[in-house]
Formats: structure tokens, sequence, C-alpha cells
């Protein structure tokens, strides 16, 4: 059991889960605001052996050193890789304080959102729309970039409606293509080739470039769900003065540019497609109860 766990900004957990860290800590402290800067960080991890986060905040070498109790660090979001966390994790490795992440909480809303956006403006319900006539998703185009657990969910989905779908990753899935008829293409030829592209990557992996937005032509379709671009921010604003290439983003993040939301052919609903259901907040409370577990044991 931890002695003092504290909280030190608001995290998605449901209160059934946030009451639960009182079976694991003699004493629990849940800060309701985000802190303004690694002091107030620092103060409110006082001496507390157990810290949770979001991703709104970080937790720095700075921090962690001047935090001279502390012994664990559970981040309530997703831990894709030292480079891409908001702690760091390589200076807690050198003071032995172990950091835990979760992965894989929301990514059933993000293909719930793609299809929704999807049919909405394939069979002309917004008012900026696709065709003259309205088109079902059947026979559609479609590339996966990147096949994790959330492109693998978007592949499904879209293969559920019928939609001709391959991929890329940068790992093959042979599972996938041989159990589910999804057909891998290099990077290049599934730009050239699709009618809508879905980015499904890790943050801060840029992957296209002007080359492959060159590639990208006539009426084409690009959304994208992951923490962060994806692409050269630069080459999409200059592939999206065409009037026939459309842009759609959960969050202003997957632009990368604010202003990229001004353009008529672009849109996001400007929150988090994954992280935001009740059924994800139920999933994230108990994987970060869980690596608590793991790690008391």
């Amino acid at each position: 059991m931890f002695n003092k766990l504290v909280i030190i900004e608001p995290i998605n957990m449901l209160n059934v889960h946030v009451e639960e860290l009182n079976k694991y800590a003699k004493e629990v402290i849940y800060y309701k605001d985000i802190p303004t800067n690694d002091n107030e960080i620092l103060k409110r991890i006082d001496d507390a052996d157990a810290v949770l986060l979001s991703f709104t905040s970080a937790i720095n070498a700075y921090v962690l050193e001047n935090a001279k109790n502390l012994k664990y660090v559970g981040m309530c979001c997703s831990l894709y890789s030292k480079e891409s966390a908001n702690v760091d994790i390589t200076k807690a490795e050198e003071l032995g304080i172990i950091v835990k992440g979760i992965r894989d909480y929301g990514d059933e809303g993000v293909a719930e959102y793609i299809i929704h956006e999807l049919v909405e403006f394939l069979q002309g319900y917004k008012e900026f729309k696709w065709d003259n006539i309205a088109h079902e998703i059947t026979g559609l185009k479609c590339g996966v970039i990147g096949l994790g657990t959330s492109g693998t969910l978007i592949a499904r989905a879209l293969k559920f409606f019928k939609a001709d779908v391959s991929y890329y990753s940068r790992t093959r899935k042979y599972d996938v293509e041989n159990n589910e008829d999804i057909k891998y293409k290099d990077l290049n030829t599934l730009c050239s080739e699709s009618e809508a592209i879905f980015l499904a990557l890790n943050k801060n992996v840029l992957l296209l470039q002007k080359e492959q937005f060159n590639l990208m032509k006539g009426k084409r379709i690009l959304f994208n769900t992951s923490i962060g671009p994806g692409f050269n921010v630069e080459a999409l604003k200059e592939w999206l003065k065409e009037d026939n290439h459309f842009f759609f983003g959960d969050t202003l993040a997957t632009a990368g540019d604010n202003s990229i939301w001004d353009l008529q052919n672009t849109f996001t609903i400007n929150r988090s497609a994954g992280g935001k259901s009740y059924q994800a907040y139920v999933r994230l409370g108990e994987k970060v109860l869980n690596n608590i577990i793991e790690y008391l044991k």
C-alpha cells in the first residue's frame, strides 16, 4: 500500500474507480485543476510516494529529481513510447521510479466517429458534401495508415460496410491480411490509389510528406485521429488548396495548425473521439487500477 497518492490534475476516471484508490493508499489527495508550472506540481506531490496524472501536464526530470519520496507514477493516458510520453521515463528509470501508462481504452469510439462523419459526408447530410449525388461506403477505396489497435478497428468497421480496404504499416500484419481480406500496400501506392485515407499513428510520427500528398490527386478524403498531425503541416495546407480535397480530424491538434480549420473543406468536432465516452472512462479506470495492483504485488 502507498503511504500517500496524489492526483495532480483532473483525470478521466469515474468516481467509483477514484474511490477504489483508497484501497491502495493510506491517503489520497485529488486536485481538480491543472497545475501551472513545475513548482506547482512539486508542491502538490509534496511527500507522496505515488502520483497520477493525465495528458494535460508533464512530469519532467526536474520534478522527478526533487520529488524525494516518489516511487510510482501512473499515467491516466496513453503511453506509446518513451519519446512521446509526458513523463521523463528515462530519468525516472535512473532514479528507480516506476512509470506505468495505459493503451487501447478509447479506440472503439474512434471507429464510430469515422463511420459517423464518413456516412454524413458521402450521403450528403452535411451542408458541405462529397458529391451532388449520395454515395454509400460500399466500394469506396479506403487506405488505413497504421494498423495498431485503433487502425485495425477502423479497417474492420470500413470492411463491415463493404469498403475496399487496404493498409500500410511499418510492420506487416499477416494475420489481418489472411483472415480479414485487408490488403497491404506500400505507402506511396496506398496514397495514390485510395479515395479515403485514415491516419492512426503514434504521437510525433509524421508519415505523410509532400511526396505522398502529391500522389493524392482527384477527389480525396483524409481523416486523422492520431495524437498530433501525422504529416507535414505545410504539405497538408498546399493539398487543401484543391476544392475536392477534404480533411477531417476529431481534435484541433490533428491538423497541426489551427488556421487549417478556417478552410471550408476541413471538419472537426473539436474533442477526442476515443477518450470521452462512458465506456472509455470505464476501460481507463480499470487499466489504471490494474497497473497499481500489479505494482504493489
